[in-house]
């Protein structure tokens, strides 16, 4: 059986262990903390977690990366998600240069709004109406001030360990990039503000209610991850999201899905399509524009008439919609709306990535939990089930560690962090797979 290893005897696998060069990178990495705060513009990025330097990138192909010293890697970040059809997709690349010579912004509409939100509709059938912005938290921020507007109420619940980007009221038991670092409540958001959020466990439907019983009249959204993807890849309970559905129904609640991960990823309709839950409102990002910063969120008509210019809730933004943005995501969707083969085959190159994994694990009798939905895994190394934010912390991070760099040497780029999940790209392959399973025993056997 495997015995947890110490911080020493990773300091020393890491000293011995062949090195890949990195040294282009390392230099980036001091010339960038001169004038970029921790030299990453995220913090996630910085490998804190993980140890050693980040790895700077120069150029991306399918399912490879190419670094500033050449090397290769396997993609399983994909930009955290976006990159459903791989890098440089041709259909992709061609719509945005196309638009590239026309106009970079106008500040103004344009008919590729129309077709993008017409395009979001045709694959998400319950949602009425969509307003582009350009990122996953303003998507967040804004669905829940319109929940709030809507309701003439002020309190939401979030859920312990996911994360809806660094808006104020998110950063409570924030997940992915906040539990990274340690600090999944941040400096600088109010008491006032952090009052008015209210934290339950994910995956435990009696928390809510608890709740809910605790601030009658006072709640105006829930806003849950479908899948979280912050503290690893959790998948919910059979009955989650339906009893959270049934609960806001009951109690004049608006029932937010945050789909920026799962959008377009685990299905045409989302977490939403794939899991039979529609909420009142959703949230979009990274496959809707196809690797270009962009964020939607959207939702039922009648919450959406209290929205800026027909209600009073404001929110607007001066690169929202921006054409390059518009085209990518437009290029991105109608192809996977016109080859919707390519979900059966992420989720089978996923599932079998999965089956092999452990089976390696089983043999070398290392403790673990893999966790799997449609394209998004992620590998847990305890010994319980992995089903919210506490049971996520638990797992041996030194091992994790050992296990990140060891993939990293042998060409295969993963999240720099335990408690990210990973993501299937369309350019992924048998190759790209079996490279990657060869490097996992050759992982396990160093153990």
């Amino acid at each position: 059986m495997w015995n947890p290893i110490s911080s020493i005897l990773f300091l020393i696998y890491k000293k011995n262990m062949a090195k890949i060069d990195l040294s282009r990178s390392i230099e980036l990495f001091s010339r960038a903390q001169k004038s970029i705060p921790g030299g990453v513009n995220s913090p996630v990025r910085a490998f804190k977690s993980v140890g050693g330097s980040p790895i700077f990138f120069k150029s991306a192909k399918g399912a490879y990366l190419t670094d500033e010293d050449g090397n290769q890697y396997i993609d399983y970040i994909n930009s955290w998600g976006p990159m459903i059809l791989g890098h440089g997709k041709e259909e992709v690349i061609d719509a945005v240069k196309s638009q590239a010579e026309k106009a970079f912004s106008f500040g103004a509409p344009t008919e590729l709004e129309i077709e993008v939100a017409e395009q979001i509709k045709t694959m998400v059938p319950w949602l009425d109406v969509v307003r582009m912005v350009n990122s996953g938290t303003e998507a967040c921020m804004s669905a829940v001030r319109l929940a709030r507007g809507y309701t003439g109420k002020n309190k939401i619940i979030k859920f312990a360990g996911c994360y809806h980007g660094h808006a104020d009221g998110f950063l409570i038991q924030a997940g992915s990039g906040a539990l990274t670092l340690g600090e999944p409540n941040s400096p600088g958001v109010t008491e006032g503000t952090a009052k008015d959020t209210l934290l339950a466990r994910f995956n435990d439907f009696a928390s809510v209610v608890e709740l809910v019983s605790n601030n009658p009249e006072e709640i105006a959204a829930i806003i849950v991850e479908p899948v979280a993807g912050n503290m690893g890849c959790i998948p919910p309970n059979p009955d989650f999201l339906v009893g959270l559905r049934s609960l806001c129904d009951r109690e004049n609640i608006v029932l937010i899905f945050d789909e920026v991960m799962t959008g377009f990823r685990l299905s045409p309709a989302g977490a939403a399509g794939r899991l039979g839950v529609e909420p009142d409102l959703a949230t979009y990002g990274k496959v809707i524009g196809g690797g270009m910063p962009v964020g939607a969120f959207g939702g039922k008509r009648h919450i959406f008439e209290h929205l800026a210019p027909n209600g009073p809730v404001y929110q607007a933004g001066t690169l929202s919609g921006n054409p390059l943005a518009m085209v990518s995501g437009k290029a991105t969707l109608k192809y996977l709306n016109d080859h919707p083969e390519v979900y059966q085959k992420i989720d089978n190159t996923t599932a079998n990535l999965h089956r092999e994994m452990e089976i390696l694990l089983l043999e070398k009798g290392v403790p673990f939990q893999i966790n799997r939905i449609g394209s998004m895994i992620s590998l847990h190394f305890c010994e319980g089930e992995v089903v919210d934010f506490e049971s996520a912390t638990v797992g041996n991070n030194e091992h994790f560690k050992l296990f990140f760099h060891h993939m990293l040497n042998s060409g295969v780029y993963l999240p720099p962090s335990a408690y990210e999940t990973w993501f299937i790209s369309d350019a992924i392959g048998n190759p790209e797979r079996e490279k990657t399973i060869d490097a996992f025993s050759g992982f396990l056997k160093s153990l």
